[in-house]
């Protein structure tokens, strides 16, 4: 990790690396009554399937909900997998950090195996 931050700042970099990393930019998601969710519940779900957006279903009387294309929903939740274990957390930082840095250390598949616990191959 880098001097003078804290885990929570290496993630925050983390999470926003991996947001933009495939170089496009988040917009503010698209807000919609219940009402005209239903109404366009075909186009919204064109929307959101085709450009990635995320709609934000407000309803009266109730908690708004969240309309996202089930693949982005799925890398959300993979995601956060991943950064449930700090440990995983600094392995991760340490590998984009070496990616960054262009300086990827190249390793053998014998080494590779003992980094990550696979034994030795049968």
């Amino acid at each position: 990790m880098m001097i003078g931050q804290t885990l929570l700042d290496q993630i925050r970099i983390y999470v926003h690396y991996f947001c933009t990393s495939n170089l496009k930019v988040i917009f503010m998601p698209i807000q919609t009554t219940y009402t005209r969710a239903r109404a366009n519940l075909a186009k919204l779900c064109d929307e959101v399937a085709k450009n990635q957006e995320i709609v934000i279903i407000n309803r009266r009387g109730s908690h708004d909900v969240a309309l996202v294309a089930a693949e982005e929903l799925s890398s959300l939740m993979e995601t956060a997998h991943l950064l449930r274990s700090p440990k995983n957390v600094e392995r991760l930082l340490t590998a984009l950090n070496r990616a960054k840095a262009r300086k990827p250390g190249p390793k053998t598949v014998a080494a590779l195996r003992k980094e990550l616990g696979l034994g030795e191959k049968a």
